[in-house]
């Protein structure tokens, strides 16, 4: 018996007669938790998803939700026996039923289910569409429907929701509020969810974990902030392009040495032995502005982000490297000023390949 709430082993996901990902392995272990797959289009996000539903099978290994097999080899549930909710990146709302009596459908069909009470009123509210209800889908926004469509799965209540890019046609202005309404309402329900994304951030704030997919296979699972900090690859460095890998020589037990930043002394995550050759990642907040400081580098971009500035700064080795500063700064710089790096160099947490 498992003792996680749903859990995947060993499964190979395949659509077409192509294998998608391979051999993937995680669970989410509390009734409610949250989980975030992230990858680039076409990795085969969307066939995990479907797999779960049962709307593809599996040829080897195993999906089990609540101490039940709903795939194997041998086992296949079908999908209106599941009670999972799958809500589709496009358009899944019925074209002959108002807005209103698309979510009541999803009502009717688990009004005699026991356990969560789930409050319309409140899920019309908290997804702001009370103005859309007697219209039909073909007169609503793409992002509207999405909206509709998400009230129209929360009302099934689901033992597990499968959420396909559910905010990717929200306006931007409008989707970090329904990003908190969103959590509001998994943590108060206690749904659990598998939510597919492409944009990290959206990840890192809904997710309880991450699955970071990439070539094929799980490159990475484990809490946002760990993903983040503790990526356990260059593939995931990369894909999630929050940082920079520079070379650097091991100088000691706590330091490293960098060609033009110098001396960079922090605790390293994986130890290697003095001298060794390796790749530092450098995140933009791992470096400090400092005008009075002896180092100085070339600006070569200035990116204004509301809330801060990310300076991208040149070398002497031409190396680019980003930097964040709040954006209330006194001494804003300029292209081609030079900008000023606090000595000495302390990393929190040292990650090298």
């Amino acid at each position: 018996m498992s003792k996680n709430f749903f859990e995947i082993k060993n499964v190979d996901f395949i659509v077409g007669g192509k294998t998608k990902v391979k051999n993937v392995s995680l669970s989410i272990e509390n009734e409610g938790d949250v989980i975030c797959l992230l990858g680039p289009s076409g990795i085969g996000k969307t066939t995990i998803l479907r797999t779960i539903a049962g709307l593809e099978k599996i040829n080897n290994g195993s999906i089990q939700l609540k101490d039940k097999i709903l795939s194997s080899k041998k086992i296949n549930v079908e999908p209106e026996d599941r009670n999972i909710s799958l809500s589709f990146q496009e358009n899944s709302l019925f074209p002959h039923f108002t807005i209103e009596e698309n979510i009541l459908l999803g009502a009717e069909k688990n009004k005699d289910k026991k356990g969560k009470r789930i409050n319309l009123k409140e899920i019309i509210q908290l997804l702001d569409i009370k103005k859309i209800l007697k219209k039909y889908p073909h007169e609503i926004s793409a992002g509207e429907a999405q909206r509709a469509s998400l009230a129209r799965s929360l009302m099934t209540k689901p033992d597990l929701l499968l959420l396909d890019e559910p905010l990717s046609n929200v306006d931007q202005s409008f989707k970090e509020e329904i990003q908190v309404r969103l959590k509001k309402i998994l943590n108060r329900l206690k749904i659990s969810t598998i939510i597919v994304t492409h944009d990290s951030y959206e990840a890192f704030y809904l997710g309880n974990k991450c699955a970071i997919i990439l070539d094929g296979q799980i490159k990475q699972y484990d809490d946002p902030y760990n993903v983040y900090h503790f990526p356990n690859s260059i593939e995931v460095v990369n894909f999630l392009n929050r940082g920079i890998l520079i070379p650097a020589k091991v100088t000691g037990e706590n330091s490293l040495e960098n060609k033009d930043l110098g001396t960079i002394k922090g605790n390293f995550v994986k130890h290697y032995p003095k001298g060794s050759s390796v790749k530092l990642l450098l995140q933009p907040e791992d470096l400090e502005h400092d005008d009075k400081s002896n180092l100085k580098l070339e600006v070569v971009d200035r990116r204004f982000r509301g809330t801060n500035f990310i300076y991208t700064l040149k070398t002497s080795n031409n190396l680019l490297i980003p930097v964040f500063v709040h954006s209330h700064h006194i001494h804003q710089h300029e292209v081609d000023e030079k900008f000023g790096i606090k000595r000495p160099i302390n990393i929190d947490h040292i990650v090298c390949f």
